[in-house]
Parts: structure tokens; C-alpha cells; sequence
């Protein structure tokens, strides 16, 4: 049976006993009514076995994110440094010093607001929410649990879905501006779309020249799945230029004077301005590659396993459309109508189409 006392002043404090464990919590009330409705409610929670609500007040933001962290870790997720940024740099800035139970869906929202004043984009900012709950749904499976529910995470819509792609003449622009140790680079991503930390990291350990195939190694990729590909002409001849250009005790094909090649974005950049296509990322190199094999003839099926897409949706994404696909299909519908001159004023297939179309010999043959 539980009491109501004033342990100092006039605030009044609840006590009960949970698995004759006894628990003391402050009502923040000078009013007996108010204690008396707090000491009803948490005996009704012990009566249906669940902890007491003061035990999950004790467990803050910042350990729900420590276990976040460390599932990334444990499971050695390849997007472990991304989580740790999150965590770092937004979260727990915002979160952090805040018990895990008064997280609510209007601190959340707060939160959101929060990020779109800084002008973080609506993907970006989903990307944090996303690892805000998967940090609520780690401590509620946690033994014993860390959390009494979690919040309602709501999710922004996304326009900041990036369509971009070169045209061919574009691509030969930009690779005549760029250094000569990102020409055979970027080649080879427009050839077979491969993510530029699969094309930094690419050793000769995994090209076999003679062969002129190339493989990524099950658990290297970001799918997990590994993946041959075979170099046409072009492509043999940029690593046999890379591989007589290679730097002892450097295994990358493609390098920086011997070293790996990290952050160019500011090279990049220059070379865009210079030729004329400013705000192309590399990652459109990816989604041109996938465009190409699709309108050449390849088999979706085969240009998914060069390009390592593992699902439909992410590769329906990149099958898109430009301004001259959307004037040829306009030029062809103009022909199918009859609208261009040379062409038949009718759908072809009708009768009177198929007759314009005969010869006045032919006609005046049938007409007789």
C-alpha cells in the first residue's frame, strides 16, 4: 500500500513498493488531491506489472543514443561513421540532456523545425529522424526495456529527389577539364555506374587485366553483394594506362600520386565551372550509366548486376527522361497523328490512312 507525505515544504511526494522494491517520486503539487491521484495512478501500473514511470525519467536521450552507436558498431554497419555524425552533431545537441520519456511527438516536431532553420533539406533531416527511432525501437527490445513506448516519429515529405545526368557531349567536357588522376575515374563510372567509394577503393587485387573483368568481393559493396563486370575497349585501355602509372605499395587502381582519393569536391567543382555545367555531382555519373545500358538494349535485369542496384524501385529512379526524350516523343506523336509534313493525316492501321498511302495507280486499280 502506498503513502503521500511532504518530504520538505509543501510539495508533496508519493511512495509505493513494485516487487518490494520501494520507489519515492515527487509530485511537483502542493495539493493533496493531486498526490493522491499520481499514487492511485502509479499503483494501477504496478497492479499490471508494468515499471514504475519515475524508472524510465531516470534514463536520458544521450543512452538511447550510446546504444544506437553501438548497434552500428557491433554490427559493423558500413554507414557507421554517417550515424556517429548524426548523433554527434545533431541529436544529442538538441536531445541530449533530455530524460528519454519526455520525448514526445511535439518535441519531435520541435526538433524538425529546428533543423529546417538551418535550412537543412527535408531528406536530410528525414535521415536523422529515421535514427531518432531506430534509437526509441533498439531500447524498447532492450532487456529490460529502456523506454515505456515511443514517440510518433513523423516523416517530411521529399522534393529534393536529384534527377541529374550527363548528355555524352557534356561528359567529354568535364573529363577534358578535370586532373589527369580523375579522367580514367570518372570514365569508368560513366561506364558502368559504380559508387565513387566502390571506384576509390577498387585495388588491382580485384582486376584481372588478361581477362580485362573486374570484381567487387561479396561485403564490400553497399548491398553486400558482390559483382563482376568485363571492360570493353576503352575502359581496358584507361587501366593499363592506371596500371603503368601505378605508385609502389599502392594496391588502389586509381590514386593521387600513391594515394587514396578522398574528398575532391572542390576539383570537381572547378571543372563543372570550367565546362560549363555547373551543379553536376558525381553520383549523376551513376544514374547516366544506368540510362545508357537501358537505352542501348541491356536487360534491365543485367544492367542492374553492373551497376550493383539491388532493388527495382532505386533502379526505376534513374531510367529517367530529358528534354530531348520528351521533344521526341512529341515529334513521334506529332508523326503518328499526321501533323509533320510527309506523314498521314490518320492514325496509321485506320482505312483512310492505309488509302492515302496508296499510289494513285493502286487507288484507281481498287476503286474499279
Amino acid at each position: 500500500m502506498g503513502t503521500i507525505y511532504k518530504r520538505s515544504g509543501d510539495i508533496y511526494w508519493v511512495q509505493y513498493y513494485r516487487n518490494g522494491q520501494k520507489y519515492r517520486e515527487s509530485t511537483g503539487s502542493t495539493k493533496k488531491a493531486d498526490a493522491l491521484r499520481l499514487l492511485k495512478l502509479r499503483e494501477g501500473d504496478v497492479a499490471r506489472g508494468k515499471k514504475p514511470e519515475i524508472y524510465y525519467d531516470k534514463i536520458g536521450f544521450a543512452e538511447l543514443a550510446h546504444d544506437y552507436v553501438l548497434d552500428y558498431k557491433v554490427n559493423a554497419k558500413k554507414t557507421l561513421a554517417k550515424a556517429e555524425r548524426v548523433v554527434r552533431l545533431h541529436l544529442l545537441p538538441f536531445f541530449g540532456n533530455c530524460p528519454a520519456s519526455k520525448i514526445t511527438t511535439t518535441r519531435v516536431k520541435q526538433y524538425i523545425s529546428h533543423r529546417m532553420d538551418q535550412g537543412a533539406a527535408h531528406g536530410t533531416i528525414n535521415r536523422e529522424l529515421a535514427a531518432l527511432k531506430r534509437a526509441f525501437n533498439l531500447a524498447s527490445r532492450s532487456t529490460p526495456p529502456k523506454v515505456n513506448g515511443t514517440p510518433y516519429v513523423p516523416l517530411l515529405a521529399e522534393r529534393n529527389v536529384r534527377q541529374g545526368f550527363f548528355e555524352h557531349d557534356e561528359f567529354l567536357a568535364l573529363r577534358e577539364t578535370l586532373p589527369p588522376y580523375l579522367k580514367g575515374m570518372v570514365t569508368f563510372a560513366y561506364k558502368t555506374g559504380w559508387r565513387v567509394g566502390e571506384i576509390t577503393g577498387l585495388t588491382w587485387s580485384q582486376v584481372d587485366l588478361n581477362r580485362a573483368v573486374v570484381r567487387l568481393e561479396a561485403g564490400t559493396t553497399k548491398n553486400d553483394e558482390g559483382r563482376t563486370i568485363f571492360l570493353d575497349r576503352e575502359l581496358v585501355e584507361v587501366f593499363k594506362e592506371q596500371f603503368r602509372n601505378r605508385q609502389l605499395g599502392c594496391p588502389y587502381v586509381f590514386h593521387r600520386n600513391g594515394n587514396p582519393i578522398k574528398d575532391f569536391r572542390v576539383v570537381w567543382r572547378r571543372a563543372c565551372r570550367e565546362a560549363g555545367i555547373e551543379g553536376k555531382l558525381f553520383h549523376d555519373l551513376r544514374r547516366t550509366a544506368v540510362r545508357n545500358m537501358v537505352r542501348a538494349g541491356v536487360p534491365e535485369r543485367v544492367a542492374m548486376a553492373v551497376s550493383g542496384h539491388k532493388t527495382r524501385s532505386i533502379f526505376d529512379r534513374y531510367d529517367i527522361v530529358n528534354l530531348r526524350d520528351l521533344e521526341q516523343a512529341a515529334l513521334s506523336v506529332a508523326r503518328y497523328l499526321g501533323d509533320v509534313p510527309g506523314t498521314p493525316a490518320d492514325p496509321p492501321g485506320t482505312k483512310k490512312a492505309h488509302n492515302m498511302m496508296l499510289t494513285q495507280k493502286e487507288r484507281a486499280s481498287r476503286e474499279g
